[in-house]
Order: C-alpha cells, then structure tokens, then sequence
C-alpha cells in the first residue's frame, strides 16, 4: 500500500510539472526591450531599492523568476546561481532572483538560500504582467530567465519549471557578450 501511494505521488508530481511548463510559454521573445522596474530587494538579510536601469549602467543583468522561496526546487536554483556567481562576476554581469514573496520571506531567503551571493526581489504583478512570467492567476511566477544586455535588450530566455539548466544557459550568454 506504502509502496503504491508514493508511486501515485511520484505520478502527480511529474503530471503537476507538466502542467506547469505547459503554462510557461508566454515569456517576452530575444531582442525584446527589457521593461525596466524598481523594487524593494534583499541581499544579505538586508533591505534596499533594486533599480533595473541602475544595474544595467553596470553591466548585463541576469533576472531570472521563480515561483516561490523555500520550496524545494527555488531552494536548490538559488543555491546553484549562488555556487556560480564568481562566474557571472567574471563575466561582468549581476544576478537578481525575483518571486512574488514578501520582503521579510525574500531577506531571509538571501541568507539561507542565495548565501549572500546575490539579491532576491519582489516581484509585483505590474513586473509579472509587464515580464510575462505569470503562473496562471496563482500569483506566482514562471520559472524563467532572462539574460539582459546593457542597451536594456534581451539576448536570451530559457523558461522551464526545471530549475536545472537555467544557471548554465544563463551563464553562457553573458559570457557570449562579452566577446
């Protein structure tokens, strides 16, 4: 009985990713502008205003969205940009992680999760709309990713509710920018 519970359980959870990729195909296409937002973000436990455009006049931008902080899959993409940011660092580019939590839920996530290494945002529904990462009408983002020229253009996308994968392809076109 224990043994067929789980294997229904393992069932819907494949059936449930399904359904959530499915739901992911609206993201906005390459050489897109990138619609440009201020938030409220954390980075180390700490609160401060997240700007677009400012980030930008430093170098490309990596923004990627996920659905929900502290679930396993966000935990564990989180942890994986993290272990990368010397990487993304090298290549002169930032990583900002935006979800639709609230800020105290996003300045503890920066510590446990993100390690410090990198800031996590708000994302309201104006930003959810105007990225077209909206997860039905949930309130929770997409999975996606979007790699952010400084001319405030995209030059890539990869949406997927699997969490692996978005740091490598992230990573790649940052480093295709550069030469």
């Amino acid at each position: 009985m224990k043994r067929a519970f789980i294997t229904i359980a393992a069932a819907l959870a494949v059936a449930g990713s399904a359904t959530i990729a499915s739901i992911a195909a609206a993201e906005l296409p390459t050489g897109t502008k990138a619609p440009v937002f201020t938030t409220r973000a954390a980075l180390a436990g700490k609160p401060f205003g997240f700007s677009l455009r400012a980030a930008l006049a430093k170098g490309p931008v990596v923004l990627y969205f996920y659905p929900k902080a502290f679930t396993s899959g966000c935990t564990l993409e989180a942890n994986a940009f993290a272990e990368a940011m010397p990487e993304f660092k090298a290549a002169g580019a930032s990583v900002i992680g935006m979800s639709g939590d609230d800020i105290e839920t996003l300045k503890k996530f920066s510590r446990q999760e993100c390690r410090d290494a990198f800031p996590v945002g708000v994302a309201s529904a104006k930003v959810i709309a105007a990225y077209d990462v909206a997860m039905g009408n949930s309130g929770l983002t997409t999975r996606t990713s979007y790699v952010i020229a400084r001319d405030g253009r995209i030059v890539a996308v990869h949406s997927n509710a699997d969490y692996r994968g978005h740091v490598e392809k992230t990573l790649a076109a940052v480093r295709a920018l550069k030469k």
